[in-house]
Order: structure tokens, then sequence, then C-alpha cells
């Protein structure tokens, strides 16, 4: 079992930046994935980027140019960097660990941290 803890939200104007933090309780080396999903208020849950245990990374064509997703598996930790961020990045955003290529019963996600982006 790993827990991920998410860290970092808050209330941000627009053209600000803010950095999460995805904490996982155990060794993130054997997740295929780490990353980072969001779900704002009435719409799914969407994928914002993404990053392998071999370093190779996806982000979202709307947040491309603004975020970047790194991840330390020496600190069993993932960041999402988020600049410019617009109004519509408001939203609860989740880490997740996914074991393989494809998702499964064996993932885990966080509890989520809220971002506003709001004047």
């Amino acid at each position: 079992q790993v827990q991920l803890v998410e860290s970092g939200g808050g209330l941000v104007q627009p053209g600000g930046s803010l950095r999460l933090s995805c904490a996982a309780s155990g060794s993130i080396f054997s997740f295929y994935y780490m990353a980072w999903y969001r779900q704002a208020p009435g719409k799914t849950r969407e994928l914002v980027a993404r990053t392998t245990n071999g370093g190779v990374t996806n982000h979202a064509d709307s947040v491309k140019g603004r975020f970047t997703i790194s991840r330390d598996n020496a600190k069993n930790t993932v960041y999402l960097q988020m600049n410019s961020l617009k109004p519509e990045d408001t939203a609860v955003y989740y880490c997740k660990a996914q074991r393989g290529r494809v998702s499964g019963s064996s993932d885990y996600w966080g509890q989520g941290t809220q971002v506003t982006v709001s004047s």
C-alpha cells in the first residue's frame, strides 16, 4: 500500500505560479507512471502531465509550455511546476501512481489539493 500526499495548492492571481508536490509513503520507482490529474467543478477528471520511471514526460496541450512535471525517485516525490496560471486552471489537482502502462486496480491516488486562480 502506498499513500500519496499532495501539497502546494492555494489561491493565486492570473499569471502567477505554484509548485505542487506529491510525496509517496514508499518507493515510486516501481511505478511506471507518476501523473498529475485535475478535476474542475462539473467536469471530468483529466490528465495534466505524467512522467515515466525513465524520465519521459508528457503534458496536456492545454498546459504545454506553462506546466512542468518532474520526478525525484530518491525522495519519492513528484512535482508539478505551474507558471502563467489562468483562471481555467482552477481545479482540484490529484497525484496518481500507476503501476503499469495501462490503468489498473493496483494504481493509487492522492486526496487532492485545491488550486484556485482568481484576481
